[in-house]
């Protein structure tokens, strides 16, 4: 089968200008991957035979961006493309990184250290195809599987394990059996590498079309490695008329349920989180996990601070858990009390987060749960179209103008506009700048 991939200018150029010179060039990796796969790659990476140092004497600018590792970076205008020299990695010693490397004139050396066969495809325009470990034939079966001896890829790098994962889920393939036995024998060392790495492929996996794969981490043992509260949920049963799964089944089946986002999927990932530790048993045997809202958003915290996750996120986060079980009565005062107090930002999000919640629950009572989740948007939505006021940016009064009708500058200040507010957002007709200043001074 002849495979043919349009090559960017820019990098044609790049494999031109080596090949001009003497030296073999091909674009490799991730980028021809997503080409034979008819996706538009996010970057190219290029491999040649030529030596960093030769490489920055073919090219007007260049930035050694890992150059002990052969990697040096070409600029093509403002763009930048990554050029390493083929290699052979020395012994790798924390699981991540080799000790030395040793470059080398054999693509098919090069091409050997790499972790999966659909990610060990070489192509330039002059010899095609260059797919020496059958990574096409493997694309066509849908299959994860190591270049060489699985063990060996993962003993190099313990971070591959949560890789093959992603990319079966990314790709919806299913991870080939010598490849998935070596993960479950090594899952424990996945512990000798950083929260940030860990945390970026749990990420991409969450935002994949199937972040249900999860499962396939837990299978693995991963899970146990870097979310074991996650396994937690797996092992603890649901026996109540609203539930069908385990609490961790549950989650898997919110992920499918609301779009790929990353505040979204992590929501969802950790809305019931808190339930193992919640869990109590009545007389009659049902279960019940009351409060596992406000358990759950402490254990989301906690572990999104572990991973390393950025303050925005984690307050994203603890915000969906905290209220993704929130009872909302269906009036307009309510309502208008819920977003203020949950945040004009999280709230909608709220409306996908409970509709995942139902969709992943027993069929008992849905169309009802629906029909209310259904009549909250409309009143949320009237809400908005009416442009009612739901925080202090929207009040009809500020400080200054408390101040020019004598308020003395302070902390009273904010209690009095947080007084307003309160009127306000019970009775949306008062907010009126002449009306509000005629109630001055407030009384407790």
């Amino acid at each position: 089968m002849t495979v043919r991939i349009r090559l960017p200018q820019k990098v044609h150029d790049i494999i031109e200008t080596l090949q001009a010179a003497g030296y073999e060039a091909y674009a490799v990796g991730g980028c021809i991957r997503d080409s034979v796969l008819g996706k538009e790659p996010d970057d190219w990476d290029i491999t040649t035979s030529a030596k960093p140092e030769e490489v920055k004497k073919l090219f007007r600018r260049t930035i050694d961006t890992g150059i002990m590792h052969g990697t040096v970076t070409v600029m093509m205008d403002k763009e930048g493309f990554e050029v390493t020299t083929y290699r052979i990695d020395g012994k790798y010693e924390d699981s991540r990184h080799p000790k030395d490397v040793t470059f080398t004139a054999n693509l098919q050396e090069d091409l050997r250290r790499r972790d999966f066969t659909i990610n060990a495809m070489a192509y330039n325009e002059k010899d095609g195809l260059i797919d020496i470990y059958e990574g096409l034939q493997d694309i066509d079966k849908g299959l994860i599987r190591c270049v060489g001896v699985a063990k060996e890829r993962f003993r190099e790098d313990a971070l591959r394990m949560m890789r093959a994962v992603r990319f079966s889920a990314q790709l919806g393939y299913t991870i080939e059996d010598k490849t998935k036995e070596a993960i479950k024998e090594l899952a424990p060392t996945l512990q000798n590498i950083s929260a940030e790495r860990i945390q970026t492929e749990l990420v991409k996996l969450l935002v994949s079309d199937h972040p249900d794969y999860l499962k396939m981490a837990y299978e693995t043992g991963i899970t146990a490695q870097v979310l074991p509260e996650f396994d937690i949920c797996m092992k603890t049963a649901q026996n109540n008329p609203h539930h069908c799964y385990s609490v961790g089944e549950h989650i898997l089946h919110t992920l499918c349920y609301v779009k790929a986002d990353k505040a979204l999927r992590l929501g969802m990932l950790f809305h019931d989180i808190g339930k193992p530790q919640t869990l109590t048993i009545d007389e009659t045997g049902i279960t019940h996990n009351h409060g596992h809202p406000a358990a759950g958003e402490e254990m989301a915290v906690n572990v999104l601070k572990r991973l390393k996750f950025d303050n925005d996120t984690i307050d994203k986060v603890k915000k969906i858990v905290r209220n993704h079980d929130r009872n909302i009565e269906l009036s307009a005062k309510s309502v208008r009390r819920a977003v203020h107090y949950i945040g004009e930002d999280i709230f909608p999000l709220l409306f996908s987060v409970k509709y995942a919640d139902i969709m992943a629950q027993s069929s008992y009572q849905r169309e009802e749960k629906l029909r209310k989740l259904q009549e909250l948007k409309e009143i949320y939505e009237q809400i908005l179209k009416d442009r009612d006021c739901l925080s202090l940016k929207d009040l009809a009064v500020s400080g200054s103008d408390l101040i020019a009708a004598g308020v003395k500058p302070g902390k009273e200040i904010g209690d009095i506009l947080r007084k307003l507010l309160d009127i306000v957002i019970d009775d949306p007709l008062c907010n009126n700048k002449d009306y509000l200043l005629s109630l001055l001074p407030l009384q407790d």
